[in-house]
């Protein structure tokens, strides 16, 4: 039984081998796919640089402070969808039966849908966000202490637990709105597309939302603003900017529990 976390770790890596072992026995279209996902994920850097064609600043930011959003936003989302990005798929599993039959192995149903079609050509999506980040880090016009260059690291590692949270708690909601999955997307996809850009870009209610609501803010945003010595629109205190870790932690538990609630409201198909 994966009951403890390092049986979860290593059970969890099992799987995940096990799928990267299927895929590489065609290794020319895991090559391709990889490659391909990586030029996809491209565009929207590439998006950002039209942009900065027309116009020197977005919302009162550099192209280095932009592209230092994308990277950090796009990085941790990335690793979040290697790691648990499909559990999205939860609906079509409880469809099909096929919930059923994981709930009978002695794994949890939660790593088994997370390692499912686990394939190395999503590490494509890292590509790209790590050489933008790289980039655009050496031209970000801040002084550099040490706590701006510990906390580089430190939120994209908390920007990776908060997207996996929310990926958790956007699967979880399938338990009850089973055709959910394109209405969770938002969460997900839309929420990694929204904090690439400053939100100093978007309506004041919107950026409480994802700031009180869908902590979606404190995935880059909020230590960003340490991070590059900007000030913040809604007037939070400065100790907000750290939180990054905090919020990380709620936001998973909130998700181990909307999970596990789930799975206990859950009735088989019968099947």
């Amino acid at each position: 039984m994966a009951d403890r976390p390092f049986d979860a770790v290593r059970v969890y890596a099992l799987l995940a081998w096990t799928w990267i072992r299927a895929a590489a026995q065609y290794p020319v279209s895991l090559a391709l796919l990889t490659l391909g996902t990586a030029v996809v994920t491209s565009l929207d850097a590439a998006a950002i640089v039209v942009l900065f064609g027309h116009a020197p600043r977005i919302a009162g930011f550099t192209a280095p402070e932009v592209l230092f959003l994308y990277g950090t936003s796009s990085l941790s989302f990335a690793v979040s969808d290697l790691l648990v990005g499909t559990t999205e798929l939860l609906g079509r599993h409880i469809r099909e039966g096929s919930l059923d039959a994981m709930l009978v192995r002695p794994v949890s149903p939660l790593i088994q849908i997370a390692t499912e079609d686990f394939s190395v050509r999503r590490l494509g999506k890292l590509v790209p966000a790590g050489l933008v980040l790289g980039y655009a880090l050496p031209r970000l016009d801040t002084a550099w202490t040490a706590g701006r260059v510990v906390l580089v690291p430190v939120l994209v590692l908390a920007g990776v637990a908060i997207f996996g949270g929310i990926w958790v708690l956007a699967g979880a909601v399938q338990f009850v709105l089973i055709d959910g999955a394109g209405a969770t997307k938002s969460l997900t996809y839309g929420g990694a597309y929204l904090t690439q850009y400053p939100l100093t870009m978007f309506a004041r209610d919107l950026v409480r939302g994802v700031t009180f609501v869908v902590p979606l803010a404190f995935v880059n945003w909020m230590p960003a603003l340490y991070v590059l010595d900007r000030p913040d629109p809604l007037g939070l205190p400065g100790a907000a900017r750290f939180a990054s870790p905090a919020v990380a932690v709620l936001t998973c538990g909130a998700a181990a529990l909307a999970w596990r609630a789930g799975l206990r409201r859950y009735r088989s198909t019968g099947s």
